[in-house]
């Protein structure tokens, strides 16, 4: 006979950081929930989404066109769209924080509190590159507003609570632990990642709302979900709490965020880039090239440096040091420790401006393919349907260069380098800039003459 002992749980007492009083899990939740379910939000958004118009299958062949007069109607047309997603209101002044894929491309927001208020926002300031985005009520109310933790000191295995409107659901209330710290490259490799990994409840509709640490601090804001079915499948990840406060300040205070710059590009480094460098294999960035007369060659940081700390930080890998420098005011002078031969040297080099660097990342380009470059018009970009973010065109050429060499021409466009969109201008000297000197890329190009795509191997300098 099967004995079924009936057995009451005592109250957990659980400590989230040392030094501070512990706090009971059987009703901490109810406490956050309570705190900050009146400062979370219910965001919708109206807005325009382009759709493609279907074309026969020869309507994109330019030989076709040419001879058989083919019409050059419009491709695409606008279509009204609905969208769902939370955000929290972080001052008494009614500002709110959210994920740019939330507002960004909105045409009308409207807000709904927990009381059942309604308002128009307007859009403060978005950075595509965070995926982060504030917008404003005006409300002559007094409102509620979330606290913020720091998010350095969130520990893996901690207990966190997230609060959203998912799927419309409005205040609902999910609970889990912190799954990882410092997960990178899950979208877009441009942006700058540092998520928290989380398996708290999350879906469509969670965008933007927090996730609150057992004190009711936000530690972060709630993003993506990794899923093959489009719903939870106990991965959400959420932009870190110190990142999220950084970029607010700034879209408040300027509209929009100018980030750091030193001129260098690093990699990952490898038990493999030890060896070929002949020495101890450590966590770290590998600084791959120095951009003439940038901040970093200025202060004596040179290739093949590897950068083990930044501002008293442990770097660990590329990424890390990109989002610290990103994340640093211009103008300030940083600390940085880098290993060269294997020997510790700490090196202070002052983080410079976004607008110098477009002018010396222009050099570059000039210097290691021989051409000058600039973003897509509205008008080249539609006669060679194309989006404008697309590719680069070239505007001058020097025919002994590399890229005269294999025959590029003034007005052609380059699409890709290895593979990888470029996007505009600045995307584009970045990626060059990044390149080893005498290294073979492979760009896939648009010939302005001919109507045709294809793929050319150049050497650059």
């Amino acid at each position: 006979m099967l004995l079924f002992i009936s057995m009451v749980l005592p109250a957990v007492a659980y400590s989230v950081e040392r030094g501070k009083s512990p706090v009971e899990l059987s009703t901490a939740i109810i406490q956050v929930a309570k705190k900050n379910i009146p400062a979370v939000v219910h965001i919708e958004v109206t807005g325009q989404q382009e759709v493609a118009i279907p074309s026969l299958p020869f309507n994109d062949d330019p030989f076709f066109r040419r001879f058989f007069g083919v019409p050059q109607g419009p491709r695409k047309f606008k279509k009204e769209t609905k969208g769902l997603g939370t955000g929290m209101i972080i001052d008494s002044q009614g500002h709110i924080l959210t994920n740019y894929h939330v507002v960004g491309n909105a045409n009308k927001i409207d807000v709904l509190l927990s009381n059942g208020g309604s308002f128009q926002a307007k859009l403060v300031g978005s950075d595509p590159k965070t995926d982060l985005a504030v917008i404003k009520i005006l409300t002559k109310g007094q409102l509620p507003f979330v606290t913020f933790g720091d998010s350095d000191k969130v520990e893996v295995g901690e207990w966190v609570v997230a609060i959203g409107h998912p799927r419309g659901l409005d205040q609902t209330v999910t609970q889990g632990i912190i799954s990882a710290k410092h997960r990178r490259g899950i979208t877009d490799p441009s942006s700058y990642q540092d998520f928290l990994q989380t398996d708290a409840a999350i879906n469509p509709g969670n965008s933007g709302g927090p996730l609150l640490n057992l004190r009711g601090e936000v530690v972060g804001v709630n993003t993506i979900i990794v899923s093959g079915s489009g719903g939870f499948e106990g991965i959400g990840l959420s932009i870190p709490s110190n990142i999220a406060q950084h970029v607010a300040k700034l879209l408040i205070t300027h509209g929009k965020v100018e980030r750091g710059w030193l001129g260098l590009s690093a990699q990952d480094m490898t038990s493999e880039a030890a060896k070929n460098l002949a020495i101890e294999f450590r966590r770290g960035a590998l600084i791959g090239d120095v951009i003439k007369e940038g901040p970093a060659e200025r202060a004596g940081i040179k290739k093949n440096d590897i950068v083990i700390a930044f501002q008293g930080k442990d770097i660990t890998n590329a990424a890390m040091l990109r989002n610290e420098i990103s994340l640093s005011p211009i103008g300030k002078d940083v600390r940085m420790v880098v290993l060269r031969a294997g020997k510790r040297q700490e090196i202070i080099v002052r983080i410079g401006n976004p607008k110098d660097a477009a002018s010396l990342l222009s050099m570059s380009v000039r210097e290691r393919l021989g051409a000058d470059m600039r973003s897509l018009t509205q008008k080249e970009a539609e006669k060679y349907r194309l989006n404008v973010n697309e590719g680069v065109i070239i505007t001058s050429i020097d025919q002994k260069g590399p890229l005269g060499k294999v025959g590029f021409e003034v007005g052609d466009i380059i699409l890709e380098i290895n593979g990888q969109s470029v996007g505009g201008i600045d995307g584009f000297s970045q990626m060059v800039a990044s390149l080893h000197p005498n290294q073979r890329i492979t760009l896939l190009a648009f010939d302005h003459s001919s109507g045709s795509t294809g793929q050319v191997t150049v050497t650059v300098r």
